[in-house]
């Protein structure tokens, strides 16, 4: 897991047989800016060489909070940093914690679906309709398709919109048999269980674990864990949670300025973005990011490590306050 204090970018252009070839990348850092620049350069002058040859590359590097299929490490504000452990504000604002060998599993229940149930619809009713159409190689038939689908999406989007799962009666009943069932495999294993807004997540108290282990990979697999925190977790080489509340759930209806959050941002819009972030923390205290639930298994295995960042994660995300999750 690497997560930099400083960030550069490097920039080429050169005229190579008659055409100007630009390319760009970024660098990172924990030591200085010119260290991050240095390895921007370096990265860049690798990167160039290798397209002036043939390589099919991207020419400029997108600035994404998460890159790491390709090498680029978590690029987000640090907050704070505990031995291993990093706490990080994400791309909406809320700060997650950040660490390389304790197991965090991320198990989400459907979440009420925002915005318009209209455009949820619309999309694969569309989509639908244009195959629907080629198939039958009539309008018609793309027609029917078209409402078909719409409707079907309709009906599932409006049970989203009122907060009931579409096509499970009963998703927490599910995860939680789900994880039973893991530990009756695994009784030697110990498990902290915590509710979160939209699921469950379970912290692994016994060992560590490499994200790329193959009984990690298992225990994501019988747990039905998100599957994009499972790529994050393979890319970025690193477990993660989140310890504050989502900006929308304390009434904070503006995403993080200035858009996108990806960080670092420009000096002079650190005011706007500080503002921001002062307004969120103060609306965030009232709340917690999960509760604590139950530990399963076999209580007298911990590891120093698991401990540690145990202790954390329950202080930040306020798990046994009591208060209201968000």
């Amino acid at each position: 897991m690497i997560v930099p204090q400083f960030w550069a970018e490097g920039r080429i252009q050169e005229r190579v047989a008659g055409k100007q070839v630009t390319v760009r990348r970024y660098g990172w850092s924990d030591d200085s800016p010119l260290a991050a620049q240095a390895h921007a350069d370096q990265r860049t002058r690798e990167a160039f060489d290798r397209i002036v040859q043939g390589e099919q590359l991207e020419r400029r590097e997108r600035k994404l909070a998460y890159n790491g299929a390709n090498g680029v490490p978590i690029r987000e504000e640090i907050v704070e940093r505990q031995g291993d452990t990093v706490i990080t504000r994400n791309g909406y604002g809320a700060r997650c914690l950040n660490t390389p060998d304790v197991l965090f599993v991320d198990i989400d229940f459907e979440e009420p679906l925002r915005g318009s149930v209209f455009a949820f619809a619309l999309v694969p009713a569309l989509i639908a309709g244009v195959v629907g159409g080629w198939a039958a190689k009539t309008w018609l038939g793309g027609l029917i398709a078209f409402f078909v689908v719409f409707a079907v999406a309709w009906v599932i989007g409006q049970r989203k919109k009122r907060g009931q799962p579409s096509g499970n009666p009963a998703p927490e009943k599910l995860a939680a048999e789900r994880i039973g069932r893991f530990m009756h495999q695994h009784p030697d294993w110990h498990l902290r269980i915590y509710r979160t807004p939209a699921g469950f997540r379970v912290l692994a108290m016994h060992d560590v674990f490499s994200p790329s282990d193959t009984a990690v990979a298992d225990c994501f697999q019988a747990m039905g864990v998100d599957k994009v925190y499972a790529r994050m977790c393979r890319n970025q080489n690193c477990f993660r949670a989140r310890v504050s509340a989502k900006p929308w759930r304390v009434g904070i209806g503006e995403h993080m300025r200035p858009q996108p959050g990806v960080w670092p941002v420009s000096p002079d819009k650190l005011p706007v973005r500080d503002a921001w972030v002062a307004r969120y923390e103060k609306a965030a205290e009232g709340h917690a990011a999960c509760q604590y639930l139950e530990s399963v298994g076999n209580s007298e295995r911990v590891h120093p490590n698991a401990r540690a960042v145990q202790e954390l994660h329950d202080e930040r995300t306020r798990a046994l306050s009591g208060l209201p999750l968000a």
